[in-house]
């Protein structure tokens, strides 16, 4: 897990966000193993009561469970309810302000599809999408 911190949010809300995208990712998933508190306060040089904070907000949002003497693990069904929410803060938050923005500058729905489409023809074989 690379991270690059900025200063708009604290530290433990952006390791927070970082796992919650590992999950919708897929990188992490339902059953798997979060690094130990003491393994990402190590690799990142953070306090671990930043990263316990980080990890007690997952649990708090049934994210992850904590299984004593064992660890923090990506809750069944983590991904579906993360997948919601997402796009339900995206539908209620961002999406209205981008909208208005495409309507600005004119742009529709078809004029978008046809550009990703033609970034998607242009990538090189092998490169990543």
């Amino acid at each position: 897990m690379s991270i690059t911190w900025n200063d708009n949010a604290p530290i433990y809300r952006q390791l927070r966000d970082r796992v919650v995208a590992m999950i919708l990712d897929g990188v992490l998933k339902q059953g798997d193993a979060l690094p130990s508190v003491r393994q990402v306060a190590a690799d990142f040089q953070l306090n671990p009561i930043t990263v316990s904070k980080a990890y007690q907000e997952l649990v708090d949002e049934q994210l992850v469970e904590k299984r004593r003497g064992l660890g923090m693990y990506v809750s069944e069904g983590a991904h579906k309810a993360l997948l919601q929410s997402e796009r339900e803060h995206f539908l209620r938050e961002e999406w209205p302000m981008l909208y208005a923005r495409l309507k600005r500058m004119g742009l529709d729905l078809k004029t978008l599809m046809d550009h990703a489409q033609s970034n998607q023809d242009e990538k090189p074989a092998g490169a990543k999408s």
